[in-house]
């Protein structure tokens, strides 16, 4: 039982927290949230200079703790490497926020429509948004595991993974000027995540490791004003959420505010899933 104020079960001092996906569009708020609750973080994604940038930001900004570690998902031996070089500087982890999802090298292809879509993409998009996930979650746990405190697993999933896109919103929508959709790969992948979660929950629930995913509604990103306007009409808040927005979901999940939760989805988004 908790004692003392509520705030205090919301920090992490003394904890450290690996980010996947860290320097991309949410990525770099969770990183920055966890660190301001007092983690120490790794940030991980592809770019080693952009890693080792950002971490020195946190250090700079926060005075906690972080290190940045270049490593593909998909890759079962960087994988392992990335997670005896954080262990190795920072000593354990304790917070897993896998993060990562796929970056389409052409977007034209990435949108094409599902009766003309390439297999090919799809497993590029499935490589790092399911079996990513798996690998990371794989030797994260199992460093939990030997270390033997429990920890904490937060997936980052996708309304779509939980209900069907309203195609309508995507007349005259765009992003970076291409016309854009959900793609099928990218819900199925979603949905993936969130199977991924309830599994790992109960299995790992005995060793006190507890898995959640959050799940973002849309977020301003820089598409047109015609998706904003159309996707907004479907939100009972009338907007598309900030990134900001994000963070206190998973600060929540991350900390012992939340000890009593595993196996969940906690949903951010403007209502859009309650209609």
């Amino acid at each position: 039982m908790f004692e003392g104020p509520v705030e205090k079960w919301f920090r992490l001092e003394g904890k450290t927290a690996v980010v996947t996906g860290a320097v991309g569009i949410l990525g770099k708020y969770f990183c920055r949230g966890l660190s301001s609750v007092g983690a120490d973080v790794a940030v991980i994604d592809l770019d080693e200079g952009s890693c080792q940038n950002f971490a020195n930001e946190l250090r700079q900004e926060y005075g906690t703790n972080a290190m940045g570690v270049a490593c593909d998902v998909t890759s079962p031996e960087e994988v392992g490497q990335m997670v005896e070089e954080v262990v190795g500087t920072l000593g354990k982890i304790n917070v897993l926020h896998n993060n990562a999802a796929a970056k389409s090298k052409d977007l034209t292809e990435y949108f094409t429509s599902f009766e003309d879509y390439s297999y090919r993409e799809w497993q590029e998009m499935m490589r790092v948004n399911v079996d990513g996930m798996f690998l990371v979650a794989q030797a994260v746990g199992k460093q939990m595991l030997s270390q033997g405190q429990g920890g904490s697993i937060v997936q980052t999933a996708s309304v779509y993974g939980v209900v069907a896109p309203d195609q309508r919103i995507y007349e005259g929508s765009e992003y970076m000027g291409v016309e854009i959709n959900t793609p099928a790969v990218y819900a199925t992948s979603k949905a993936a995540v969130i199977g991924l979660t309830k599994y790992l929950a109960t299995y790992w629930a005995k060793e006190n490791i507890r898995v959640n995913a959050i799940t973002p509604g849309g977020v301003e990103s820089g598409q047109n004003e015609q998706f904003q306007s159309l996707y907004s009409r479907r939100v009972p808040l009338g907007r598309m959420g900030k990134a900001s927005e994000m963070v206190g979901a998973l600060v929540y999940l991350a900390s012992d505010a939340s000890s009593y939760v595993t196996g969940q989805n906690l949903i951010v988004d403007g209502g859009l899933t309650t209609w």
